[in-house]
């Protein structure tokens, strides 16, 4: 999910144990037990190695999206937003982000909308990320960091013209680098592509990328996972290795924010067809984050 070059486009039961009767003789003893709360373990990653800190979790089981977490927009959001570096044909609007039944609806309609300077969209969809809007400058991004293990279980929707994605931009607000987990074309949902955008000691931009051949995509959920750290960047889904990038002189080291979203149309999907329903969604069950916890 490419940006334009030059400027582009978070936070975080206890059980007690019930009064037991034992039965005795026939006559009821009641036996009262020290009470102690107990405390779920945080989840553990599903395809890194070693001892990892959980520092970012959502599992989308509110009724309304949590605003500390998340924006809709990217950062230059007024009143909705679009990527135009890629030709998209999409006005990103809150009211296309909704949650229910435990999942995250990034909903992508056929409705038409004005956008920046009165530019007419036939489509609107939904985006979140956990960066920041234009009115919020300069203020951080709601959850930012440097190296860690991203995991999102989700499902792609099917149609042409349907361009998913999960991906990492810079705390700078720049274009690069860019660490593109995860991209999905609803229909070539077979290919699950890999990139990473970076810009070298040369100056020169470099744009590595694979695309593996896996079960389609736009019919069952997934997990989707980066390992990023000092020296490498690891791809995953479902838990298995799918690509890696070993050039360690390369490797993004400075904050990232993590963004999500459901594009429609652009130059490298291309229109949606005939066949392609609205609305369709893109689901996302949940995002987790962690960083290495070893000394």
């Amino acid at each position: 999910m490419a940006l334009p070059a030059g400027p582009s486009s978070a936070f975080w039961g206890s059980a007690m144990h019930p009064d037991r009767v034992a039965a005795f003789l026939g006559f009821a003893i009641p036996l009262f037990f020290l009470s102690y709360p107990t405390f779920a373990a945080d989840p553990a990653p599903l395809s890194a190695d070693g001892q990892w800190r959980l520092i970012f979790q959502d599992e989308f089981e509110a009724e309304t999206l949590d605003g500390g977490k998340w924006t809709t927009c990217y950062w230059w959001n007024k009143d909705g937003c679009t990527n135009l570096g890629n030709r998209e044909l999409q006005w990103y609007r809150p009211e296309n982000v909704s949650l229910s039944d435990g999942m995250l609806h990034l909903t992508a309609r056929r409705k038409k909308a004005t956008g920046i300077e009165g530019r007419k969209f036939r489509y609107t969809s939904g985006m979140v990320t956990t960066g920041r809007d234009y009115a919020e400058l300069p203020r951080p991004s709601r959850m930012r960091f440097r190296y860690g293990h991203v995991e999102v279980r989700a499902k792609a929707p099917a149609g042409k013209g349907f361009w998913s994605a999960i991906w990492l931009l810079p705390e700078t607000r720049e274009s690069r680098p860019e660490i593109d987990l995860m991209e999905v074309l609803g229909d070539s949902g077979t290919s699950l592509r890999m990139h990473y955008h970076y810009t070298d000691d040369k100056g020169k931009e470099q744009d590595p990328g694979k695309t593996a051949t896996v079960a389609n995509l736009t019919r069952d959920w997934h997990v989707y996972g980066l390992t990023w750290d000092k020296d490498k960047l690891v791809w995953y889904l479902d838990g298995k290795e799918v690509w890696r990038w070993t050039d360690a002189a390369s490797i993004a080291s400075e904050d990232m924010y993590l963004l999500l979203n459901l594009a429609v149309g652009g130059e490298w999907p291309g229109p949606p067809g005939k066949r392609t329903k609205f609305p369709s969604s893109y689901l996302i069950d949940y995002v987790r984050i962690w960083q290495r916890s070893e000394k």
